[in-house]
């Protein structure tokens, strides 16, 4: 086959998908006082996944050889960059919803954690928008809880930069939302 760059730039469905075009809404379950927290973190996610998921493979041996079958489903973490501001909104509300499932001095969980809708854990998007602006696809992430928040270093010699820290968030399973095509 020869090489022919019309069919490949033809083939390109709007010049690509572009990595930076995304949104995450987050909301905060209310025992972790969330106040403008999912509001700040609409904008203040700096990156994020559209995400995967892996079926396992169930080995099985006949007369020396492997056959193989397809085993359970799983989801990997789905990890958030934020970017942090002076007041500081969306990392307390992270640090209170996770003292609210497990507290740090006592080891117990928050009972407001449990008497809420969906209890410790609620539903999240990442949503990939096109070059106009339109909606691409989005995902929708059940039952989500933080499981990590990253420590910010701070350093006298980080000049010009502004802080960030990550969120491993833990799911049961993610749903397609939009399979719209451009």
């Amino acid at each position: 086959m020869a090489f022919n760059v019309n069919e490949f730039r033809s083939q390109l469905v709007g010049d690509g998908a572009r990595p930076n075009l995304f949104e995450v809404s987050l909301p905060f379950p209310a025992f972790s006082t969330p106040g403008t927290a999912q509001a700040k973190t609409t904008f203040m996610c700096k990156t994020a996944q559209l995400p995967g998921s892996t079926l396992g493979v169930v080995p099985v041996q006949y007369f020396g050889r492997e056959l193989k079958f397809v085993g359970n489903r799983t989801f990997a973490d789905w990890t958030i960059t934020i970017i942090n501001d002076e007041d500081f909104v969306i990392r307390n509300a992270f640090e209170r919803w996770m003292n609210g499932i497990n507290s740090h001095g006592l080891n117990v969980r928050n009972p407001a954690a449990l008497q809420s809708a969906g209890g410790y854990t609620v539903d999240g998007e990442v949503t990939q928008y096109g070059k106009t602006g339109s909606e691409l696809k989005k995902y929708k992430f059940i039952g989500l809880f933080p499981s990590d928040v990253t420590p910010i270093d701070v350093d006298w010699g980080s000049n010009d930069t502004i802080e960030e820290f990550s969120v491993t968030l833990t799911y049961q399973w993610w749903e397609s939302v939009a399979d719209t095509v451009i």
